[in-house]
């Protein structure tokens, strides 16, 4: 029986991952952070609510469908609207109110029952599954709507960029769908077979609708200027990794998808540019998509992409950022042809 690692003490656990490490090419330290993230995927979809969750984002292309290549550190989760408001369950896919009001009242409603959720059951499920495990030396901190769960460190981080917690961003406005059950493994573990890791089976949205979320979030960025917390960047290189791959070939021609994207965020997710006037998603995704900002904007995101590329989450071939901004015009010519 292959001996659990997170039984192993601290100073066996470092040699562990200095030596998955030097095989994999990888810092120690985001090999180890990689690790958490799949244990609180697996805690949190091991227990009866996680069949309202659906994994995304861009750890989601990273873990499960090996799209791109960047770390990706933190963990974005949905919770089912129809779950959190009982009485649209049964509503087919994600409800689209007839009216913006209607969607803010929604919106209010979802955002309180997500944060009674967050702080009843999601946060002290995670607690619980450390003590149960006896899995020492974690913190889960609640944050609103969010979960941090900080964790003992055995290896160093590549920089201050990178910290020792699993960040669990949860929202509650959507359905998740289309979505899918992948399972997820840590990356040390295709080297260390002598060790057993922690595992986890997320249902999982679908690439091609994290594609169209990330693209009219940039899309966003580029009317507004407007830079929401570090590594936002990382969207545009996800774009580009996404472009590199049949995942984008498959989403520019489901426009479908593209357009109730555009449905739900037109109701839930109101947008002003710079000038003030209404974001309009539909009309982005049916010819009008900007991808590639300029002026005052696109210097915000060279400064956050270098940051982004010094902290050692990207890999060493990584593309400058005037190519990633290139490449994000091939795609916005594409989108909009």
């Amino acid at each position: 029986m292959p001996e659990p690692f997170l039984q192993l003490s601290r100073g066996d656990r470092a040699d562990a991952l200095a030596v998955a490490a030097a095989e994999l090419g990888r810092p120690a330290g985001l090999l180890e952070k990689d690790l958490w993230v799949v244990w609180t995927l697996g805690a949190l979809f091991r227990q009866e609510f996680g069949t309202a969750l659906t994994f995304k984002g861009g750890t989601s292309l990273s873990k499960v469908f090996r799209v791109i290549d960047r770390f990706s550190e933190d963990v974005d989760l949905t919770c089912d609207i129809r779950t959190l408001l009982p009485e649209l369950a049964g509503e087919p896919g994600d409800p689209i109110p007839g009216t913006r009001s209607a969607a803010e009242r929604l919106t209010s409603r979802a955002r309180d029952a997500l944060r009674r959720w967050v702080g009843e059951a999601a946060g002290p499920a995670l607690q619980t599954a450390a003590l149960d495990e006896g899995v020492e030396g974690i913190t889960v901190e609640i944050q609103s709507t969010n979960l941090v769960l900080s964790y003992p460190v055995s290896a160093d981080l590549p920089s201050a960029y990178v910290a020792p917690r699993v960040l669990v961003e949860f929202g509650g406005r959507s359905s998740g769908e289309p979505a899918s059950l992948h399972g997820v493994e840590c990356d040390a573990e295709v080297v260390l077979k002598d060790l057993s890791f922690p595992r986890a089976t997320p249902r999982v949205m679908e690439a091609e609708r994290t594609f169209w979320e990330k693209a009219t979030a940039a899309h966003v960025f580029c009317l507004q200027e407007n830079l929401r917390g570090e590594r936002f960047s990382r969207h545009w290189y996800d774009l580009v990794r996404l472009h590199q791959h049949e995942v984008a070939e498959r989403a520019l021609a489901d426009r479908d998808l593209a357009r109730r994207v555009a449905e739900h965020k037109s109701m839930f997710f109101r947008e002003k540019s710079s000038a003030g006037l209404l974001v309009d998603y539909l009309a982005a995704v049916d010819g009008a998509l900007s991808l590639v900002p300029e002026g005052a904007g696109r210097r915000l995101l060279a400064e956050d992409y270098e940051k982004m590329s010094g902290s050692g989450l990207l890999p060493a071939d990584a593309p400058s950022f005037d190519q990633v901004m290139a490449e994000c015009a091939e795609i916005e010519d594409r989108a909009n042809a």
